[in-house]
């Protein structure tokens, strides 16, 4: 990861751990989230992983998947979190551990 992290722009290193945030607190893991965004599970992985940058349209489907606005989407993992819709949040966030690799 290491040569991929150093050439990422503080704002996709920003929507990648929003993005696992998001993820995390819908109780989802990437074969979800590529199911929701009509893309690959090795997609999303090369995206979080920085092999591969989230494109606009990409960041408007995250947006409508997750169910908030493309700014609050973009504003990091905290507001990202705050903005998302009750329905969406997963029933126990935290019940399995697991670690994001960011």
């Amino acid at each position: 990861m290491g040569k991929y992290f150093n050439s990422m722009s503080s704002s996709e290193q920003t929507l990648r751990i929003t993005v696992a945030t998001l993820m995390h607190a819908c109780g989802e893991n990437q074969t979800v989230l590529a199911r929701g965004l009509r893309i690959t599970q090795g997609q999303i992985s090369r995206k979080q992983s920085g092999r591969a940058s989230w494109s606009l349209g990409d960041i408007d489907r995250l947006a409508r998947h997750y169910g908030i606005p493309v700014p609050d989407l973009l504003a990091g993992p905290s507001h990202a979190v705050e903005k998302l819709p009750h329905v969406r949040r997963a029933a126990m966030v935290g019940g399995s551990q697991e670690v994001f690799a960011v």
